[in-house]
Order: C-alpha cells, then structure tokens, then sequence
C-alpha cells in the first residue's frame, strides 16, 4: 500500500486505525459538505491507497476471460468492466476493475487482497504470452462523480446499473429490482507525478463521503461487505460483475446451480441505524433477531441525509420488514432493513 500525498493537505484527516482506508484522507474538515459536492458531480476523491497491476502481453485479454467472471476476450480498447475471482467453490476472492486501452489491461483491486491477487495471476501464467506488474507505486487511483472516460489516462467507469434506480437488464432486476440510490463516477488512474497538476485547485473529498455515497446506493465492496462465504448472488453481483453465458472458469458451477436451481443462502440489504445510539457498529458485528444471529455488519457510514447507514449479508429467510438488533448485546443498536437484493 502507497500512502497518499494528500495527507499532508490543510485539513486533511486520515482515516481511523482499522479502517480499509488506511493511507488516505478520510475527510477534509467538512465530510457531509463533501458528499453533496460529489453529488453535484465536483471534486475527487483519492484513493491511492488502492493497489494498480497492469496485464500486458497479446494474450492478457483471453487470459483474464478464462480466469474471472467477466466476458473480457473482445473488451475494446477504452472499455472497462467489474470482475471477479472466485475460488473452487464460488467464493468471492477478489473484485477487479479493469480496462484496456489496446496495449494493456489495468487493474484496480482493494490493498488487503493485492498481494493474494499477484500471486494468484502469476501462478496461473503458465506458458501464455502475459507478464504481470504492481505499478502502484507509479500510478494512483481518483475518483471523480461523473460518468465517461478521461481522455488521456485509463478510466474505469462504474457500472451503468449501480447509476439507475431500476434496472433494464431482466437479470439484473431478479436480483436488484430497485436500488435505494444511484452512483455515478470514474476512477482515473493517474500517474503520481502528475497529480498535483491533474488536480489543479479543484476541491477534494474524502473517503468517508464517497463511502456513505455507496452505501445509501447499496453497492458493495469486497472485504468488507463480503466474508470467506460470499457468492456473487448474494451481493447483486449478477449480472454486473458476472457473464452468465462464457465459457469455464474457477467456481462458475456455483453460479450456475445457484442462478438456474436455487438461491442463494445470504442476501445484501441496507440498514438505517439508530442514530441515537451512543456508537456505531462496526464492520463483522453481528446482526440479531429475536436474539438469534440472522446476519453480519459490512460497510458502515454515516450518510448527509439518511444519517447513520450500514450493509448488511442476512440470511435470505429474514422478514424484510424485521427490525434487527446490531451487537455486542451490551451496546445494541437497532437497525431498519431496506431491500437491495431481493429475498
């Protein structure tokens, strides 16, 4: 992980010890004036702290196609998509965010899991003409709050389905039929010396704005709002992030059987806490009802509007009207559900 330069900025707060943002700020002073200029489509958001691997080599899109659970084989130069890694069994691994820009293909993926991630695509090499690299220390990743590509440097754009309330795509809507918010942005991935010129004098937030931006859109992030057991389904994450019709990869048994026979054990729903409580949960609390833990606390933030908000993975056949009990038992706070992904 690369700390950011922006900590050095006026007002500049780092994030708490623990968090998964650890090396960047997490506010400048104002967090929810921060969350409505985003929301105006101004300012950036850095999250340098994210680790950029790049694929290069004629036969890195193939490779990828065959390794993730995105159709990545045709992905045209410019283009960016959300995949994932999963293990054997269908876990969720890692979450990429990729695009091409003709040469090679660059990944953006959570600092927890770089390492895992690097080992894993090196391992899968074998005698294909790829070559894998960290260039994190040379390229950093900001977030800006509109939709396109940047004209210069590789842009992810977040998916057209977490920027709509209802979706268009019938599988997406079997899934997600209505999300609570929208989120719209770009990740930019800039080359560190040429950051500050980039910028210029526009206005930074920090990640505690952009981090309630994407609860209130229930949007999930892996590591935090995923454990060792999640499959994608659970999350929404079909068919965003999830090809439901290419051919073989890593845990796409689990995928299928879950999407054509079943479904799945565990669903992604949006908490609004109690805001009279003298704390907020934090990320693995247990979620309780009727004294029986039904589900676990993934991001938590505190939202300009909604106030105190979480994600949560209950189990499926938890009432979707059923006011929980976040724990410790010796602090609970009461949390309100409201559906993301269907039961």
């Amino acid at each position: 992980m690369t700390d950011s330069t922006f900590l050095a900025r006026p007002g500049a707060c780092p994030a708490p010890e623990g968090s998964p943002d650890a090396g960047v700020p997490w506010h400048y002073g104002d967090p929810h004036g921060e969350q409505r200029r985003l929301l105006a489509g101004e300012g950036w958001v850095d999250l340098g702290h994210r680790a950029v691997i790049t694929v290069t080599g004629p036969d890195r899109l193939t490779w990828l196609h065959s390794l993730t659970t995105a159709h990545l084989e045709s992905l045209a130069p410019g283009a960016s998509a959300l995949a994932l890694v999963l293990s054997p069994h269908g876990h969720v691994e890692h979450e990429l965010h990729l695009v091409d820009d003709g040469a090679a293909t660059w990944i953006s993926t959570e600092p927890s899991t770089a390492a895992a991630l690097l080992e894993h695509l090196d391992r899968m090499r074998f005698l294909l003409r790829v070559e894998v690299a960290d260039v994190t220390a040379a390229y950093s990743v900001l977030v800006e709050p509109v939709p396109g590509r940047h004209p210069t440097w590789p842009t992810f754009e977040l998916p057209a389905d977490f920027g709509a309330l209802e979706p268009v795509d019938p599988v997406a809507a079997r899934y997600v039929p209505h999300r609570p918010d929208v989120l719209v942005g770009r990740e930019v991935l800039v080359p560190r010396d040429r950051l500050e010129d980039y910028l210029a004098d526009r206005p930074g937030a920090g990640t505690w704005a952009w981090e309630a931006l994407r609860v209130a859109a229930g949007v999930p992030r892996a590591g935090v709002d995923t454990d060792h057991r999640t499959i994608p389904q659970e999350v929404g994450w079909v068919p965003t992030a999830v090809h439901l019709t290419k051919g073989c990869y890593r845990g796409q048994e689990t995928v299928a059987r879950v999407h054509n026979l079943g479904r799945a054990p565990r669903r992604l729903t949006l908490l609004h806490l109690d805001g009279s409580a003298p704390r907020l949960p934090g990320t693995g609390d247990p979620l309780l009802l009727d004294g029986r833990e039904v589900g676990r606390v993934g991001s938590v933030a505190r939202h300009h509007e909604l106030g105190p908000v979480a994600l949560a993975l209950v189990k499926r056949t938890v009432p979707a009207d059923a006011t929980l009990v976040v724990g410790p038992i010796d602090a609970p706070v009461s949390a309100a559900q409201e559906t993301i992904v269907t039961p």
